[in-house]
């Protein structure tokens, strides 16, 4: 029986419905705290190509290895550094040659008070303030990209007194958003909008002082057999996850 044109435009529709909706499946992505804006954008546009959902989880880039290490659930890792999954790939716990930097991360002093932090930092050295936000360097790399610009600053032995660290990075923000410490160390991609810093003040602190923050993905075994996951690592590449990751004020690896 030969099909016209409409009958085969109909029968083809509907066998890409019926595919789209049989292999969707959702992924489970462990996410470093400084990254849930610009993933969840990701994630939203991530299920509209491709039928595939996400399911976050957002938090400080050392528990989640540690958490892997015990047997977690997640199937992509979407750290804040290049060491958390190359130390998971070290283990024989993540599919080999998946590993990739998907950002460089970008350090702000920040506070939630307008006109508060010059543009050069020099609050730090005028003083006036009681508490520091930075979060845990043991934990979370962009804690210890301010632990290394205030030993470069020559400040560390001084302000260190007034640290209140958190867990994450979200943690920190939160400590200075609700003014429970008038400025601290923070990622830009939290306060950017529309190119500038919003909600505040702040330093974009210049790269040359600290060691570049290479955030590394990487595919988990787990993952291997769920098609959203490499699916998830692929569009991660694609040109409009890299324009997001652009648009919240990261730089892109080479």
């Amino acid at each position: 029986m030969l099909l016209t044109s409409f009958q085969r435009t109909i029968i083809i529709s509907a066998l890409l419905l019926f595919g789209q909706s049989s292999w969707s499946a959702t992924v489970l992505v462990a996410v470093a705290a400084n990254f849930s804006k610009p993933m969840t954008d990701i994630a939203a546009e991530f299920e509209k190509v491709t039928g595939h959902s996400a399911k976050l989880s957002f938090g400080s880039s050392g528990k989640f290895v540690a958490q892997m290490e015990n047997g977690g659930p997640f199937e992509v890792f979407l750290s804040a550094d290049e060491k958390g999954p190359e130390k998971l790939e070290q283990a024989d716990l993540t599919v080999p040659n998946t590993r990739f930097v998907y950002a460089l991360g970008k350090l702000v002093l920040w506070s939630s008070k307008p006109g508060y932090v010059d543009d050069q930092g020099k609050i730090l050295t005028t003083g006036g303030y009681k508490h520091l936000a930075l979060a845990d360097p043991k934990l979370a790399p962009y804690g210890a990209a301010a632990v290394e610009v205030l030993k470069k600053m020559k400040l560390f032995d001084k302000l260190s007194p007034l640290f209140v660290q958190g867990e994450n990075i979200a943690q920190t923000y939160q400590f200075i958003s609700t003014a429970n410490a008038e400025l601290g160390f923070v990622a830009l991609s939290q306060v950017i909008e529309n190119g500038k810093i919003a909600n505040g003040s702040g330093w974009i602190i210049p790269d040359n002082q600290y060691a570049p923050i290479r955030q590394g993905a990487v595919l988990m075994k787990k993952g291997a057999e769920n098609p959203a996951a490499p699916a998830l690592i692929n569009y991660l590449k694609s040109a409009p996850a890299l324009a997001i990751i652009k648009k919240y004020g990261y730089d892109l690896a080479n």
